[in-house]
């Protein structure tokens, strides 16, 4: 009995189900079906007719770009994606705008924008402000990528958006500072405002999301120094600030995210050498310092404690002292940066027994001495071994064949020639005494056979004189 109720209710519904596509009715509660096609219309054109393009934009119909799912027996869209994602996505109108219907989906949980608003129109789009708590209940992923036509200021009601846990507001035309709000978006697990004209400090309320595990504030004009509370996210695996005109200090309690893979922290202005903090980042496979006066020496780190190191980039950072062994721990490194700084001493050889590494960069310090890599590492690597604009290194001849030689790298000097030089380098003091003194050591070397050439010659025109007189002499009878 209970079996054929079911199979009762089973084919009834189907039956209803069947109805209702056949009748061409929508299983959608009108006033969301309305604000789908009006809020599209906003952004694609009035042209678009979404009624008889898709009858059933959630069923058989779907549109592009748009999910649904069913909520009470009844569809609602939860996810909304514009632009030229896909090949038949939806497109943007040169003149798209925000329409208050797209805040009137009450079960959204995806929304974005990709190349939706672009700079060649006739004014600029900014983003709402005021509608986005209609959506706090519901939305999850918010996203506008590479609109550059975008612009104004973050608006603060995007921290109302509480049940986030994807914020990417990536390469657009925004301005302004971070709102400090954005420390109640406690879900958010991507944080991603990079590739816009941001200013400002980084607001100290997002060392409140506990839950972060990427954040990426880079390719900005923000200032000031790290705020000390972002070593609270322990959960953090990227953190790239790089490209902006941060300052001062690294603090220590950056030290406390222990799980981060990724640091970018390249092209600013970061100072005050390099602390131990980093020595408890055991699990970072990528540190990126780059172009930034932080200054100090390598050796105040114990770098085999970070062992998982993959790319190491410290370039153009005014580093000094020696390159320390313990570089050479790092069994994983594909990737050395230690060029243009102010490093001196002599590289170490064990730098070639890393079993993966692919590029080290050493140019342009103060190394000196002989290079003693061996052969095979330099005919590896190529000019992938940077080693030139080091004025005081070179490479020992006759233990590097000429194809093989470090790029740039001048050959050692030979030893004649070295003595040679340092007799020359004793005559530079007085120069014009040691030229007198050479041209009299040379002059003294020949005395003897000029002296005794002249009285030969003397001696023979003497002898031809007395020997045409006497002949005279005789002619004349005078003898």
């Amino acid at each position: 009995m209970a079996m054929k109720i079911l199979f009762g209710v089973f084919f009834l519904c189907l039956g209803s189900w069947s109805y209702a596509q056949e009748g061409g009715e929508a299983p959608m509660e009108k006033t969301e079906l309305d604000a789908l096609y009006s809020a599209i219309q906003g952004f694609v054109g009035n042209w678009w007719n979404g009624s008889d393009l898709y009858p059933d934009p959630c069923g058989w119909t779907p549109i592009q770009g748009v999910s649904c799912d069913i909520f009470d027996g009844l569809w609602y869209v939860t996810a909304l994606n514009l632009g030229p994602t896909h090949e038949n996505s939806l497109a943007c109108a040169p003149n798209a705008e925000f329409r208050q219907q797209l805040f009137e989906l009450k079960r959204l949980k995806t929304l974005s924008f990709f190349n939706c608003f672009v700079s060649n129109r006739r004014s600029s789009v900014s983003l709402p402000t005021g509608e986005w708590p209609k959506l706090a209940g519901s939305l999850e992923s918010l996203e506008f990528r590479s609109n550059n036509g975008l612009t104004g200021n973050i608006p603060a009601s995007l921290g109302n958006l509480t049940k986030l846990q994807s914020l990417v507001l990536l390469q657009n035309g925004l301005v302004g500072e971070i709102p400090e709000n954005f420390g109640n978006l406690i879900k958010l697990k991507r944080l991603v405002l990079a590739g816009n004209s941001l200013t400002g400090p980084i607001a100290q309320s997002l060392g409140m999301l506990s839950e972060l595990l990427i954040l990426d504030l880079s390719r900005n004009l923000l200032t000031g120094p790290l705020p000390t509370s972002l070593g609270n996210l322990t959960s953090l695996l990227k953190l790239d600030l790089s490209d902006n005109k941060l300052g001062g200090n690294l603090p220590s309690e950056i030290g406390d995210m222990r799980n981060l893979t990724l640091l970018d922290l390249s092209n600013n202005s970061f100072s005050g050498g390099l602390g131990q903090s980093f020595e408890n980042m055991n699990s970072l496979e990528e540190i990126i310092l780059s172009n930034n006066p932080i200054g100090g020496e390598l050796k105040s780190i114990n770098w085999k404690s970070i062992r998982n190191l993959v790319i190491l980039d410290l370039s153009d950072m005014g580093l000094t002292g020696e390159i320390p062994d313990s570089l050479s721990e790092l069994k994983k490194l594909r990737f050395l940066g230690l060029d243009r700084n102010n490093l001196t001493g002599n590289p170490s050889p064990k730098l070639a027994t890393l079993p993966f590494v692919s590029t080290i960069y050493l140019f342009g310090n103060n190394l000196y001495g002989d290079l003693k890599f061996p052969e095979r590492f330099y005919g590896k690597m190529r000019r992938r071994f940077g080693a030139w604009d080091n004025p005081n290194l070179c490479y020992p001849i006759g233990t590097v064949a000429a194809n093989n030689a470090p790029y740039g790298v001048n050959p050692c000097k030979q030893e004649e020639e070295e003595e040679e030089e340092v007799k020359l380098m004793k005559l530079k003091p007085n120069s014009k005494a040691s030229l007198e003194e050479a041209n009299l050591v040379a002059s003294d070397g020949n005395s003897r056979f000029e002296i005794e050439g002249f009285w030969w010659e003397l001696m023979g025109r003497t002898l031809t004189l007395t020997l045409t007189l006497t002949m005279v002499l005789v002619i004349n009878g005078l003898l």
